[in-house]
């Protein structure tokens, strides 16, 4: 598949707006705690989407990167036992908030939210599962369509998911606010209860922040999260700039937010 002149346009801008992204004035160092009130009021109009219980006593925030290989990383072998532990016994409520670095991160969200509610997880755990197949692919937008079709898109409705300008414009905002409220310095970055937690963590890391945060009258329950189902055929959904032949970055425990920090592969 070939980029049109409008896709290639589209892409254009995007890809411009997000360079002059501006990088945190002041990176927050592991353990600061940030303004919860601003924490739980995400920017531009894009809306958390919750896993768990609302009545859970911690709150778990994880900025991520479809393209960062350290969130796949988490995704695929931490993020399971977390909501098994955690969010699935009511004690944590978690949220996966956009951080895009480049345009195939922004495709990748927008997809999980033209999926709708239900479905968004499972569409980011799917694009994580397979990141080696299209983040380092050299036609990325025909590799994040196939797997779109797997999960129920059609044609018409992933061109509607990546045309969808104003969900591209609120993604840009909870950048800009990570960066300039909260020093998000790269990806994963984890806030439990507004604590930063920066990089790579291991179930036990979150564990030794989360279990001091619980009641130790709470109560237990069971089948408490929101835990998204298989896929069905989701919403034809508008949204913004697609793909480009931007890759997963590789080394260190977190992936720069500056995407200028990061070269293409």
């Amino acid at each position: 598949m070939k980029f049109n002149r409008r896709d290639t346009l589209i892409l254009a801008a995007a890809a411009s707006a997000l360079s002059l992204c501006g990088i945190a004035t002041a990176s927050a160092a592991e353990g600061d705690m940030v303004d919860v009130a601003k924490l739980m009021a995400p920017a531009g109009g894009v809306a958390d989407h919750v896993m768990g219980s609302a009545d859970a006593p911690v709150t778990l925030i994880e900025y991520a990167s479809p393209t960062c290989p350290h969130c796949a990383t988490f995704a695929n072998e931490v993020l399971p036992s977390v909501i098994e532990t955690y969010v699935d016994t009511g004690k944590v409520k978690l949220v996966v908030r956009p951080f895009v670095r480049n345009v195939l991160d922004a495709a990748v969200f927008m997809l999980a939210e033209a999926a709708g509610p239900a479905n968004y997880h499972n569409v980011l755990s799917t694009y994580f599962r397979t990141q080696n197949t299209w983040a380092t692919s050299q036609t990325p937008r025909d590799a994040i369509l196939d797997i779109a079709k797997q999960l129920g898109f059609t044609q018409e409705s992933f061109d509607a998911a990546l045309t969808n300008q104003e969900l591209f414009t609120g993604m840009e905002a909870l950048r800009e606010q990570a960066l300039d409220e909260f020093g998000l310095a790269g990806t994963p970055t984890f806030y439990v209860n507004g604590k930063t937690l920066t990089g790579d963590k291991t179930l036990d890391q979150l564990a030794a922040e989360i279990d001091p945060l619980v009641p130790a009258d709470f109560v237990t329950t069971t089948g408490a999260a929101t835990v998204a189902p298989a896929a069905a055929e989701p919403a034809a959904a508008p949204a913004p700039a697609a793909t480009t032949d931007a890759t997963a970055p590789a080394g260190g425990a977190m992936v720069p937010a500056d995407p200028a920090a990061t070269p293409a592969q």
